[in-house]
Protein backbone atom coordinates (compact mmCIF):
# COMPACT_ATOMS: atom_id res chain seq x y z
CA UNK A 1 0.00 0.00 0.00
CA UNK A 2 1.49 3.29 -0.94
CA UNK A 3 2.27 6.09 1.77
CA UNK A 4 2.60 8.56 -0.44
CA UNK A 5 -0.96 9.68 -0.97
CA UNK A 6 -1.23 12.29 -3.44
CA UNK A 7 -4.73 11.82 -4.73
CA UNK A 8 -6.59 12.29 -0.94
CA UNK A 9 -9.68 14.14 -1.51
CA UNK A 10 -9.35 13.67 -5.11
CA UNK A 11 -12.40 11.79 -7.18
CA UNK A 12 -11.77 9.72 -10.43
CA UNK A 13 -13.81 8.25 -12.60
CA UNK A 14 -12.54 4.62 -14.33
CA UNK A 15 -14.46 2.75 -17.26
CA UNK A 16 -13.75 -0.84 -17.54
CA UNK A 17 -12.38 -0.73 -13.93
CA UNK A 18 -12.79 -4.56 -13.64
CA UNK A 19 -10.30 -6.31 -15.09
CA UNK A 20 -7.20 -5.72 -16.97
CA UNK A 21 -5.79 -2.33 -17.22
CA UNK A 22 -8.90 -0.64 -15.70
CA UNK A 23 -8.15 -2.84 -12.46
CA UNK A 24 -4.61 -2.58 -12.66
CA UNK A 25 -5.51 1.54 -12.56
CA UNK A 26 -8.06 1.00 -9.74
CA UNK A 27 -5.64 -0.36 -7.59
CA UNK A 28 -3.04 2.59 -7.76
CA UNK A 29 -5.00 5.54 -7.53
CA UNK A 30 -6.74 3.98 -4.83
CA UNK A 31 -3.65 2.79 -3.18
CA UNK A 32 -2.55 6.67 -3.49
CA UNK A 33 -5.90 7.89 -1.53
CA UNK A 34 -8.66 8.55 -4.87
CA UNK A 35 -11.39 7.97 -4.51
CA UNK A 36 -13.26 5.93 -6.97
CA UNK A 37 -16.39 5.71 -9.45
CA UNK A 38 -16.01 2.46 -11.47
CA UNK A 39 -17.89 1.94 -14.23
CA UNK A 40 -18.67 -1.41 -15.49
CA UNK A 41 -21.82 -3.22 -17.45
CA UNK A 42 -21.64 -6.85 -16.70
CA UNK A 43 -23.26 -8.26 -13.19
CA UNK A 44 -20.02 -10.13 -13.16
CA UNK A 45 -18.25 -7.35 -12.06
CA UNK A 46 -19.88 -6.10 -9.34
CA UNK A 47 -18.01 -9.06 -6.82
CA UNK A 48 -15.09 -7.43 -8.41
CA UNK A 49 -15.42 -3.86 -7.16
CA UNK A 50 -16.56 -5.37 -3.78
CA UNK A 51 -12.91 -7.02 -3.82
CA UNK A 52 -11.28 -4.24 -4.45
CA UNK A 53 -12.80 -1.69 -2.34
CA UNK A 54 -11.78 -4.48 0.68
CA UNK A 55 -8.54 -5.07 -0.22
CA UNK A 56 -8.60 -0.99 0.24
CA UNK A 57 -10.79 -0.78 3.37
CA UNK A 58 -13.04 0.95 1.53
CA UNK A 59 -16.88 1.32 2.49
CA UNK A 60 -18.69 1.00 -0.49
CA UNK A 61 -22.56 0.87 -1.82
CA UNK A 62 -22.95 0.02 -5.17
CA UNK A 63 -25.86 1.46 -7.25
CA UNK A 64 -27.17 0.90 -10.43
CA UNK A 65 -27.94 3.73 -12.61
CA UNK A 66 -28.88 4.68 -15.83
CA UNK A 67 -26.20 7.09 -17.60
CA UNK A 68 -28.01 10.35 -17.75
CA UNK A 69 -29.88 10.12 -14.41
CA UNK A 70 -27.12 9.53 -12.77
CA UNK A 71 -25.60 13.39 -13.88
CA UNK A 72 -28.55 15.00 -12.26
CA UNK A 73 -28.20 12.29 -8.73
CA UNK A 74 -24.40 12.53 -8.15
CA UNK A 75 -24.02 16.44 -7.68
CA UNK A 76 -26.77 15.62 -4.85
CA UNK A 77 -24.87 12.52 -3.31
CA UNK A 78 -22.11 15.46 -1.61
CA UNK A 79 -22.14 18.08 0.50
CA UNK A 80 -19.65 19.46 -1.14
CA UNK A 81 -19.44 20.94 -5.01
CA UNK A 82 -19.50 17.91 -6.92
CA UNK A 83 -16.34 18.12 -8.16
CA UNK A 84 -14.69 15.32 -10.87
CA UNK A 85 -10.70 15.25 -10.73
CA UNK A 86 -9.64 12.64 -12.77
CA UNK A 87 -11.25 10.61 -15.89
CA UNK A 88 -9.52 7.02 -17.48
CA UNK A 89 -11.91 6.45 -20.25
CA UNK A 90 -10.84 2.77 -20.14
CA UNK A 91 -13.41 0.88 -20.95
CA UNK A 92 -13.55 -0.67 -25.03
CA UNK A 93 -13.67 -3.79 -27.05
CA UNK A 94 -11.69 -5.36 -29.94
CA UNK A 95 -12.23 -6.74 -33.14
CA UNK A 96 -10.08 -8.57 -35.77
CA UNK A 97 -11.46 -9.42 -38.97
CA UNK A 98 -9.94 -9.05 -42.20
CA UNK A 99 -11.91 -7.05 -45.42
CA UNK A 100 -13.73 -10.36 -47.34
CA UNK A 101 -12.52 -12.52 -44.90
CA UNK A 102 -12.13 -16.44 -46.20
CA UNK A 103 -13.94 -17.71 -42.92
CA UNK A 104 -15.97 -14.81 -41.39
CA UNK A 105 -16.40 -12.98 -44.40
CA UNK A 106 -17.42 -9.42 -45.21
CA UNK A 107 -17.03 -6.78 -42.48
CA UNK A 108 -20.64 -5.96 -41.55
CA UNK A 109 -22.12 -2.35 -40.68
CA UNK A 110 -23.17 -3.50 -37.64
CA UNK A 111 -19.85 -4.44 -36.30
CA UNK A 112 -18.44 -1.29 -37.06
CA UNK A 113 -21.28 0.59 -35.08
CA UNK A 114 -20.59 -2.24 -31.90
CA UNK A 115 -16.80 -0.86 -31.75
CA UNK A 116 -17.23 2.48 -32.29
CA UNK A 117 -20.09 2.93 -30.12
CA UNK A 118 -17.92 2.12 -27.28
CA UNK A 119 -14.51 2.51 -28.46
CA UNK A 120 -15.44 6.07 -29.40
CA UNK A 121 -18.80 7.24 -29.02
CA UNK A 122 -18.84 6.96 -25.30
CA UNK A 123 -16.36 8.19 -23.91
CA UNK A 124 -16.71 10.95 -25.94
CA UNK A 125 -20.64 11.53 -24.31
CA UNK A 126 -18.79 10.11 -21.07
CA UNK A 127 -16.22 13.16 -21.35
CA UNK A 128 -18.76 15.72 -22.37
CA UNK A 129 -20.96 15.04 -19.25
CA UNK A 130 -17.71 15.67 -17.23
CA UNK A 131 -16.31 18.60 -18.51
CA UNK A 132 -18.35 20.58 -16.36
CA UNK A 133 -17.94 19.46 -13.31
CA UNK A 134 -13.61 19.35 -14.11
CA UNK A 135 -11.74 21.77 -11.42
CA UNK A 136 -11.68 25.27 -13.32
CA UNK A 137 -7.54 25.50 -12.34
CA UNK A 138 -6.03 22.96 -15.10
CA UNK A 139 -5.80 20.44 -12.50
CA UNK A 140 -7.93 18.12 -14.22
CA UNK A 141 -6.89 15.23 -15.64
CA UNK A 142 -8.34 13.21 -18.42
CA UNK A 143 -6.51 10.06 -19.99
CA UNK A 144 -7.64 8.35 -23.30
CA UNK A 145 -6.44 4.31 -23.20
CA UNK A 146 -5.60 3.78 -26.75
CA UNK A 147 -3.84 1.09 -28.56
CA UNK A 148 -0.54 0.93 -30.72
CA UNK A 149 -2.84 -0.72 -33.11
CA UNK A 150 -3.92 3.01 -34.26
CA UNK A 151 -0.57 3.62 -35.57
CA UNK A 152 1.40 -0.01 -36.82
CA UNK A 153 -1.18 -1.19 -38.96
CA UNK A 154 -1.63 -4.54 -37.62
CA UNK A 155 -3.52 -7.07 -40.39
CA UNK A 156 -7.29 -7.53 -39.97
CA UNK A 157 -7.92 -4.82 -37.19
CA UNK A 158 -9.49 -2.01 -39.91
CA UNK A 159 -12.45 -1.54 -37.40
CA UNK A 160 -10.58 -1.81 -34.07
CA UNK A 161 -7.13 0.01 -34.86
CA UNK A 162 -9.81 2.96 -36.75
CA UNK A 163 -11.68 3.46 -33.56
CA UNK A 164 -8.18 3.88 -31.16
CA UNK A 165 -6.93 6.61 -33.91
CA UNK A 166 -10.29 8.30 -33.90
CA UNK A 167 -9.70 7.92 -29.86
CA UNK A 168 -6.13 9.79 -30.09
CA UNK A 169 -7.93 12.04 -32.57
CA UNK A 170 -10.45 13.42 -30.00
CA UNK A 171 -7.52 13.65 -27.58
CA UNK A 172 -5.76 16.12 -29.10
CA UNK A 173 -9.22 18.03 -29.82
CA UNK A 174 -10.36 17.65 -25.93
CA UNK A 175 -6.91 19.29 -25.12
CA UNK A 176 -7.78 22.18 -26.78
CA UNK A 177 -11.72 22.40 -25.87
CA UNK A 178 -10.97 21.75 -21.97
CA UNK A 179 -7.20 23.46 -21.48
CA UNK A 180 -8.73 25.87 -18.66
CA UNK A 181 -10.11 22.71 -16.56
CA UNK A 182 -7.92 19.52 -17.23
CA UNK A 183 -5.17 18.91 -18.90
CA UNK A 184 -6.55 16.02 -21.86
CA UNK A 185 -3.78 12.77 -23.27
CA UNK A 186 -3.66 9.30 -24.35
CA UNK A 187 -1.50 6.14 -23.65
CA UNK A 188 -1.57 3.72 -26.62
CA UNK A 189 -0.29 -0.10 -25.01
CA UNK A 190 0.82 -3.29 -26.96
CA UNK A 191 0.47 -6.59 -25.83
CA UNK A 192 -0.30 -7.04 -22.44
CA UNK A 193 -0.20 -10.33 -20.65
CA UNK A 194 -3.51 -11.88 -18.89
CA UNK A 195 -5.33 -14.92 -19.98
CA UNK A 196 -6.79 -13.09 -23.11
CA UNK A 197 -3.74 -12.64 -24.40
CA UNK A 198 -2.20 -16.11 -23.03
CA UNK A 199 -5.07 -17.99 -24.63
CA UNK A 200 -4.02 -16.29 -28.09
CA UNK A 201 -2.55 -19.06 -29.06
CA UNK A 202 0.20 -19.55 -31.66
CA UNK A 203 -1.08 -18.26 -35.37
CA UNK A 204 -1.95 -14.89 -33.76
CA UNK A 205 1.68 -15.06 -31.49
CA UNK A 206 3.65 -15.40 -35.04
CA UNK A 207 1.88 -12.42 -36.49
CA UNK A 208 2.93 -10.46 -33.70
CA UNK A 209 6.15 -11.93 -33.38
CA UNK A 210 8.06 -8.98 -35.52
CA UNK A 211 6.16 -6.02 -34.21
CA UNK A 212 7.56 -7.47 -30.50
CA UNK A 213 10.98 -8.50 -31.97
CA UNK A 214 11.37 -4.63 -32.97
CA UNK A 215 10.53 -3.55 -29.14
CA UNK A 216 13.43 -2.78 -27.23
CA UNK A 217 11.87 -3.26 -23.56
CA UNK A 218 9.99 -6.56 -24.98
CA UNK A 219 13.54 -9.14 -24.45
CA UNK A 220 13.24 -11.49 -21.90
CA UNK A 221 15.62 -14.33 -20.00
CA UNK A 222 14.19 -15.17 -17.16
CA UNK A 223 14.65 -11.85 -15.14
CA UNK A 224 14.16 -12.35 -11.26
CA UNK A 225 12.14 -8.45 -11.53
CA UNK A 226 10.05 -9.69 -14.64
CA UNK A 227 8.89 -13.24 -13.23
CA UNK A 228 7.75 -11.04 -9.79
CA UNK A 229 5.30 -9.09 -12.02
CA UNK A 230 3.45 -12.34 -13.37
CA UNK A 231 2.99 -13.33 -9.75
CA UNK A 232 1.57 -16.42 -9.39
CA UNK A 233 1.25 -16.54 -13.22
CA UNK A 234 4.54 -16.50 -13.14
CA UNK A 235 5.39 -20.37 -14.16
CA UNK A 236 3.46 -20.52 -17.39
CA UNK A 237 4.12 -16.64 -18.54
CA UNK A 238 7.75 -17.73 -18.13
CA UNK A 239 6.98 -20.97 -20.31
CA UNK A 240 5.32 -19.46 -22.90
CA UNK A 241 7.00 -16.23 -23.40
CA UNK A 242 10.09 -18.68 -23.77
CA UNK A 243 8.20 -21.61 -25.86
CA UNK A 244 5.61 -20.03 -28.07
CA UNK A 245 6.87 -16.25 -28.33
CA UNK A 246 10.42 -16.19 -29.27
CA UNK A 247 11.69 -15.07 -25.77
CA UNK A 248 9.65 -11.58 -26.42
CA UNK A 249 7.08 -10.43 -23.45
CA UNK A 250 4.00 -8.72 -24.03
CA UNK A 251 3.96 -5.84 -20.89
CA UNK A 252 2.01 -6.11 -18.05
CA UNK A 253 -1.05 -4.22 -17.00
CA UNK A 254 0.86 -3.26 -13.82
CA UNK A 255 3.69 -1.34 -16.52
CA UNK A 256 0.68 0.49 -18.31
CA UNK A 257 -0.90 1.55 -15.23
CA UNK A 258 2.18 3.23 -14.11
CA UNK A 259 2.36 5.32 -16.86
CA UNK A 260 -1.32 6.45 -16.59
CA UNK A 261 -0.76 7.34 -13.23
CA UNK A 262 1.90 9.47 -14.09
CA UNK A 263 -0.83 11.13 -16.59
CA UNK A 264 -2.81 12.11 -13.57
CA UNK A 265 -0.29 13.53 -11.31
CA UNK A 266 0.43 16.91 -10.23
CA UNK A 267 3.80 16.94 -12.42
CA UNK A 268 2.47 16.18 -15.22
CA UNK A 269 0.56 19.47 -15.69
CA UNK A 270 2.62 20.43 -18.51
CA UNK A 271 1.84 18.03 -20.60
CA UNK A 272 -1.06 17.82 -23.04
CA UNK A 273 -2.31 16.67 -26.35
CA UNK A 274 0.11 13.73 -26.57
CA UNK A 275 -0.47 10.02 -26.95
CA UNK A 276 2.32 8.55 -25.00
CA UNK A 277 3.86 5.04 -25.59
CA UNK A 278 3.05 2.11 -23.18
CA UNK A 279 4.04 -0.68 -24.97
CA UNK A 280 8.10 -1.41 -24.71
CA UNK A 281 9.17 0.83 -28.24
CA UNK A 282 6.88 -1.16 -30.16
CA UNK A 283 5.53 1.94 -31.91
CA UNK A 284 9.12 3.62 -32.35
CA UNK A 285 10.28 0.20 -33.98
CA UNK A 286 7.80 0.33 -36.23
CA UNK A 287 6.79 3.73 -37.18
Amino acid sequence: MATHRPYDSKLGIVTGGSRGIGAAVVARLAAKGCNLLLVYTSESSTDRQGSYAMSFRLRTTFNALQCRPTWAVLPRLSNKPFQVDILINNAGVSSNQHMNDTKQGAIEELEFHRVYNINVLAPLLLTQAVAPHLPTNRSGRIVNVSSVSSSIGYQGQSVYAGSKAALEAMTRTWSRELATRATVNAVNPGPAWGDMYAAAGQTFWDINQPYVDAAPLAQYDGEPEILAKAGSDAERFDRIVRESMGGRRPGFTSEIAGTIDMLCSEESGWTTGSVICANGGMKMSIS
